[in-house]
């Protein structure tokens, strides 16, 4: 458990930092939000695969870490299902501007956070029932 603890720990920096700078009234910060929220999720995907001895790509795609999930724990498909995925956008085309022009709406952000603590809730039960 040593390692996926420490897995845990980082993804909930990531995730500590969504939720305070969501409290802002800032809205330059949303970008920067759904980066930390996409970065939680590979986390706490990547805590639980290490956990289960699986050897963890290096990957930010976070459909290819949930598919990984689901040969372990196919109740892992109802990330699959909630388009947890789709957060992997954030990792990638939001950091360069070639790619995305834009701001984050304030619905996409507190939705990418609502995605991560989702994960982090479902990841932690899954952990705990081991």
């Amino acid at each position: 458990m040593e390692e996926a603890e420490i897995w845990i720990k980082k993804a909930d920096e990531d995730l500590s930092v969504s939720q305070k700078l969501f409290t802002l009234d800032k809205r330059i910060y949303n970008n920067i939000i759904c980066f930390h929220c996409q970065q939680a999720v590979e986390k706490y995907l990547k805590s639980f695969l290490v956990f289960h001895n699986i050897e963890i790509p290096k990957t930010h795609d976070l459909a290819k870490l949930i598919k990984l999930c689901i040969k372990v724990n196919e109740e892992f498909k109802i990330l699959r299902d909630n388009d947890i995925d789709n957060l992997t956008i954030y990792a990638t085309d939001l950091r360069y501007p070639d790619f995305f022009a834009g701001d984050m709406s304030f619905e996409e952000t507190k939705e990418a956070i609502e995605k991560a603590e989702f994960v982090k809730d479902f990841v932690m039960k899954k952990l705990k029932g081991v």
